[in-house]
């Protein structure tokens, strides 16, 4: 936990203003538990002096494991059985724990002797899982012996809460425990003689399930921060659009962020998961090598593609380059368009763009650039290939700078595809493959430009090392993996479709717009707005997180861009909403949610 822990226990640090250990003491005591018998190592006045002093009215033992940087939680537990009165079922709770009161009750309150709290696997948990049959562990797994190859689809996390009976404690657990302890190994888990006894089948240690009750372990810095985000509901926009991604420990249903939810397909995140370690060992190709391999991806020719580490890394350059010279962006659009030229022109999408009246536009105001974003976020507004390369035909003294990063869930014509038949050299097409190839961790993207000079120009600012191995690696499989691609793109038109259509048929929403990318546009009536907003409602009451585009639209409605996930968290989205106007004339939090 270092740097937090250098000068304050770890117990003591807080979540939603509260002390860890505090939130289990005062569990503990609201399910008539008084008497608490607590192993200390690190900063043991402190953590004494807190409690005697926060809870005088406890029964405090206190046992000090004056070797803890030595020695491992089998030590600590064996020196605790020393000094526990005999006779007691105890609760065995690891202290850096943030759970809700219920988790605590239904362990005290469970009808087994023997019992440990467990929950489903999911990302981002580590430590000790276990096996299960028929609501009893079969085997326990230390993090030691989880090796590169290991398992956990079918295995569950332990919530390292425990309780046993006095019996077992006495005539089986402790005794074991204590000679491994002083004789054997006082560097391992306790957890691995609890799984010795399991195999000898001389203990029988009974499940009960989380349920999907809130929960988290806090062993690093990071841990923190989910245990924020977990158990300060109200907060949970704040930290989101702080951090603006790194969500995979977070229990949360994204509709904010866009990605194809159909692509890579199961086999290549296994040949990815294959392939890792040496991925991770290794340096990528040279750009010479990247860029060949993006041209075999976009079928043009050699020497007009220029991969590049997400599409972020152009628009610095970007700004360089068209710096006191008159750009036209359209409005609204990506928000890095509107940062890169903050003094550019607007010119207006109303879920529509005429050409003829911003080709009007440009000659007007004689701009040197003009921004086209196809299909555009946050509309959906799409433009056909045909069109943008005739206006720019038209016009070889501007420059037209198109954004096609959601192309492929559009039905029309890439640019890139017509300029290969017929070049011209002021367009720089840009695409960011977050979107289309559902990738958004690994950063790809790319520039195409028939220009050589343009080209040169952006290989020159590019670093000897410009993607990840991983990056790279993805653009090799993706050439065995076309076919799958381009039926992705369809599935998730057709997502896009039924998504629109149940959307459509809400009551909430007073305009439902499909658009070409991969999210729906929805106008909501502003009297189903809960009080506090609605996505802080979604996010608090749901873990939905969504974009509102309230601001980007500007009349004055209740706007959101909703990503087009996959049909059933799709459905779930909808039949909440649904439910939303309910919740609001009742006055409470949201209905509860059925789904999985």
């Amino acid at each position: 936990m270092r740097p937090l822990t250098d000068n304050r226990h770890k117990t003591l640090l807080e979540v939603a203003g509260q002390p860890l250990i505090d939130r289990i003491i005062d569990d503990l005591a609201a399910l008539g538990v008084h008497t608490h018998l607590v192993v200390t190592g690190y900063r043991a006045d402190e953590l004494r002096n807190h409690l005697q002093d926060r809870y005088p009215e406890e029964n405090w033992i206190f046992v000090h494991n004056a070797r803890y940087r030595d020695t491992n939680n089998i030590m600590s537990l064996a020196m605790a059985f020393e000094q526990l009165p005999d006779g007691h079922d105890i609760i065995l709770i690891e202290s850096d724990l943030v759970c809700s009161p219920g988790l605590l009750r239904q362990v005290v309150e469970s009808p087994w002797p023997n019992v440990a709290l467990i929950d489903r696997y999911r990302t981002g948990m580590d430590g000790t899982v276990v096996s299960v049959t028929d609501g009893v562990v079969t085997s326990v797994i230390p993090p030691h012996l989880q090796g590169a190859n290991f398992d956990f689809s079918d295995k569950f996390k332990t919530l390292n809460i425990y309780k046993f009976s006095a019996e077992f404690c006495r005539d089986t657990f402790r005794g074991l425990l204590q000679w491994y302890a002083n004789t054997m190994d006082n560097n391992i888990y306790y957890e691995l003689i609890l799984g010795i006894l399991i195999y000898l089948r001389q203990a029988r240690i009974y499940v009960e399930f989380v349920n999907d009750a809130p929960w988290s372990e806090v062993d690093d810095p990071c841990d923190l921060r989910v245990a924020e985000f977990t158990f300060e509901p109200d907060r949970r926009r704040a930290l989101l659009e702080e951090t603006m991604g790194g969500y995979w420990s977070l229990e949360l249903l994204d509709f904010h962020f866009l990605r194809n939810m159909h692509w890579p397909t199961p086999a290549m995140y296994g040949e990815l998961r294959r392939n890792l370690p040496a991925l991770m060992q290794n340096y990528c190709s040279s750009q010479v090598i990247l860029d060949m391999k993006l041209a075999w991806w976009l079928l043009c020719r050699e020497g007009r593609a220029t991969v590049l580490p997400g599409l972020s890394f152009v628009f610095p350059l970007l700004q360089r380059r068209f710096l006191g010279r008159r750009v036209m962006v359209p409005q609204p659009t990506f928000g890095e368009y509107q940062r890169t030229f903050p003094d550019a022109v607007p010119y207006h999408d109303d879920f529509a763009v005429d050409l003829d009246a911003l080709e009007a536009q440009t000659i007007r105001l004689d701009a040197k650039a003009i921004v086209i974003v196809t299909p555009n976020n946050p509309t959906g507004t799409t433009m056909a290939g045909e069109d943008i390369v005739a206006l720019a035909a038209r016009h070889p003294e501007r420059i037209f700078i198109v954004d096609e990063s959601f192309q492929g869930f559009s039905t029309e014509t890439s640019v890139i595809d017509l300029l290969e038949r017929s070049p011209l050299d002021n367009v720089l097409v840009l695409v960011s493959l977050s979107k289309t190839m559902g990738v958004p961790g690994v950063r790809l993207g790319y520039a195409y430009t028939c220009n050589a000079a343009w080209t040169a120009e952006l290989r020159s600012e590019l670093p000897i090392w410009n993607l990840g191995s991983i990056a790279e690696h993805l653009l090799e499989i993706a050439l065995k993996n076309r076919v799958t691609w381009l039926q992705s793109l369809q599935q998730t038109r057709r997502d896009r479709s039924d998504f629109a259509t149940q959307l459509r048929a809400l009551k909430q929403t007073t305009r439902v717009i499909e658009g070409g990318g991969n999210f729906v546009v929805v106008r909501l009536d502003e009297a189903f707005q809960p009080p506090r907003g609605i996505v802080a409602h979604l996010l608090a009451d749901h873990l939905i997180y969504l974009k509102e585009i309230s601001s980007k639209i500007g009349d004055g409605g209740l706007w959101l861009r909703l990503a087009v996930r996959a049909p059933d968290e799709n459905r779930r989205l909808v039949r909440i909403l649904a439910q939303l106007d309910d919740s609001i004339n009742q006055g409470h939090k949201g209905e509860p949610d059925d789904s999985p």
